[in-house]
This record gives C-alpha cells, structure tokens and sequence, in this order.
C-alpha cells in the first residue's frame, strides 16, 4: 500500500507538507503543490479515509437510514438524498433498518461508530424516548416521519392525518357515505395516523365509524388486494374505498375487478403517495402527492447545518395534495 511518507520521498517535500496539500490547509507553495500532486498520480495514492476521519473527528460522509428498499417511495428517496449529498461534497452511506425498531437503532448506531458527520433517519417504528436519546448521543441526527415535540429542529414530518381526513372529506362532498378503508401496517405512526384521519372525516360530517368498512393490512399489492377481498365479504354495498397507500390500492382495483365492480362507476378508488404507476393505472388513480424529495433536501440542509454547529429552525410539517383523476366520480 502507498502511504503519505511514499508521496514525501517521492515529491521530496516532508509528510506534514504533503498532509497540508492534500487538506488545503496552512500555506504551500504552487511549486511544490504540484509536485505533490505529481507524486500522488505517478504513485497511485489514495487517501486512508478512515485514519482522516479519527485525526479529524469529521469523515466527509453523510448516512441515511431507511426502513427498507422496497418500491417507488424510497427510490425517489435515495434519488433525491444522493444528488443533494453528492452536490455537498460529501459522500453517502446508506443502510436499512430493517422495518423493525431494533433493526433502525442498530443501524443508526453503525452509522455514529462509523463517525457520519450527519445522520439522516427515516423511522416507522421507533418510539420517542428512544429517538430522543439518539438526537441526544448525534449533533446532526435529523429524523423523517415523526414528529418530536421536544425537537422539532431535529425532525421532518408530513401531515399524514390531515391528508387522509381530506380525501375522505373529498369523499363525502362528491355523495359518497359508504366509505370504506383498507389501513397500513396499524402497528406504525404513519398507519395510526391515516386511519385516525379517516375516522376524523367520518365524525365531521356526523358518518358512523363501522368496524366492518375496515380491514387491516400491510402495504403490498397483495395486502391491498386481500384486504379488499375482505371488504368485500364483509359488506359490499361501499361506494368508495380509501386505501392507505398506492400499491394496496393498486391490489383492490384487482379485487374490484373480479368481483365485476366498476371503477369509478360502482366504486371509487382513492390512494396514498402518488407513485408514478399511479397516473398510468386504468383507470387512472386519484391518490395524495407527498412531497418526499422536499422532506429529504430539507432534512439534509438542516443536518448540514447542525454538523457545521449553525443553530437550526424548528422545521413546519409538510402538507399533501389531492391527486383527483378517472378513479373517483362524484355521485351529487
């Protein structure tokens, strides 16, 4: 291996000089930070990172924890978080935690043994005492999908329950009374919150919650479709249904079609997240725009800042948008 001294001898400076050129630091002169360079490319040097991140306390690297690496969602992403790292000068690391709470704190812990100068988490699992402590053991920790009213500088949120309430209040005001809901995995923030909206909408407009317009489920395409399946079983007289996520709607529309229910004239369809699939269903699929890829650039400049020891503003909760296309009809 070719080491710092090699590159001394080689360019016939001292070590510190060469550690000075190759850090921008202290004052050299051009001739003999070219020759330097000269000796690193004749030489084939490469810096040992890992040596610099030890002296220096600073590893150039930004690590980004997501649940996992399924689908479009996360692909836009890690898409969006590795222009903004890259265009920062730093360089990513990413991990999965794994979808469980115990698999995002051993990652986020990988991440600090591994000196990231900032951390970025996207959690569905972790309870707040233990994201607290996180934030208390990183000064750049930033945290997506929770909302921490202790931190709110240190978190990046989306209002998930407003969303859902809107959609089914959008429901309602196009005549629709039998709604039913096919939730996320119940056991996460993100599928508690959607849920809540929709039983949020249901109360405003005096709509009775019935256990039976609700069938739980994990997210997939063939959770959705099962789900539905369910629904279906149970009551089928629902005139629209809120799936709390694309694909799972993406999996009742299959459901809805063989049970020889039309989508949107029996049946309207309303989703979550906006994939891009969405768009290009038949029919197309009305769903909630969630503006991941301004939740990630914002979540990354503010760690940013904080790895630089700047103070940082509580950041305000995202809000989604109503996608209304072919899948839903108004019934007035």
């Amino acid at each position: 291996m070719i080491t710092m001294l090699d590159v001394s001898r080689q360019a016939g400076v001292s070590k510190a000089t060469v550690s000075r050129v190759l850090n921008n630091t202290g004052q050299v002169k051009e001739s003999t930070r070219i020759a330097v360079f000269k000796a690193v490319e004749e030489l084939g040097y490469r810096p040992n990172l890992l040596a610099q991140a030890l002296a220096n306390q600073t590893s150039n690297t930004i690590g980004l924890v997501i649940s996992n690496f399924d689908g479009p969602y996360f692909g836009r992403l890690l898409r969006q978080a590795a222009q903004l790292i890259e265009a920062s000068g730093k360089h990513m690391i990413v991990t999965d935690g794994h979808d469980t709470p115990e698999g995002e704190l051993e990652a986020v812990r990988l991440l600090i043994d591994r000196r990231c100068d900032a951390i970025i988490l996207y959690t569905r699992f972790m309870e707040e005492p233990a994201l607290m402590q996180l934030i208390s053991q990183h000064p750049a920790l930033m945290v997506i999908n929770r909302d921490l009213p202790q931190a709110r500088e240190r978190c990046v949120v989306f209002e998930q329950q407003q969303a859902a309430s809107e959609v089914v209040n959008y429901l309602i005001a196009g005549g629709h009374h039998d709604i039913a809901c096919i939730t996320a995995p119940i056991n996460t923030p993100t599928g508690q919150s959607r849920l809540a909206g929709y039983r949020e909408a249901l109360e405003q407009n005096h709509i009775v919650y019935r256990d039976n317009f609700v069938a739980f489920s994990d997210s997939s395409i063939a959770g959705g479709y099962h789900a539905c399946r369910e629904l279906l079983e149970k009551n089928p007289s629902f005139t629209a249904l809120f799936a709390c996520n694309d694909d799972m709607a993406i999996g009742a529309l299959r459901a809805l079609h063989q049970a020889g229910k039309r989508v949107p004239d029996d049946v309207s369809l309303f989703g979550f997240d906006d994939e891009p699939s969405a768009e290009y269903l038949q029919p197309s699929l009305s769903t909630v725009y969630l503006p991941i890829d301004k939740m990630i650039s914002t979540a990354i400049e503010q760690a940013l800042r904080l790895s630089n020891g700047e103070i940082v503003e509580p950041v305000k909760p995202f809000v989604g948008e109503l996608k209304v296309r072919e899948s839903v009809i108004n019934r007035k």
